[in-house]
């Protein structure tokens, strides 16, 4: 699972914020790693730097293998606060995307159960 993390200009993209957000990413990820090939973290801060609530924006943007990509957005006045929100409502897209990819791949045919 390849990790790439993007910021726009009002957002200092430092080692220790890539760092950072790589590692959320890993460990609320981490389940699912095997499925995806990439994923792709962008940083902006909407209001372009002035004082106002909940004006840094965290799009996640995953490629599972094989499939079509999926998003996750959250708007928060933290970085962090940002990220994790994004992050949260991913793993619940792809629980609800690989949970219907597998109950298909198992599901039997309509009609096939021969019960007396």
């Amino acid at each position: 699972m390849q990790i790439l993390v993007n910021t726009d200009n009002n957002i200092a993209g430092t080692d220790a914020v890539v760092a950072e957000v790589e590692s959320s990413v890993e460990t609320v990820l981490a389940r699912f790693s095997s499925r995806l090939t990439r994923v792709e973290v962008h940083l902006s801060d909407e209001s372009a730097g002035r004082a106002t609530t909940e004006d840094i924006r965290c799009l996640l943007e995953v490629r599972p293998a094989g499939g079509n990509p999926l998003a996750a957005t959250d708007h928060s006045s933290t970085m962090t606060g940002a990220v994790s929100g994004a992050l949260h409502k991913l793993a619940s897209v792809l629980e609800t995307t690989f949970g219907r990819m597998d109950d298909h791949k198992g599901a039997s045919a309509m009609g096939d159960d021969h019960t007396p």
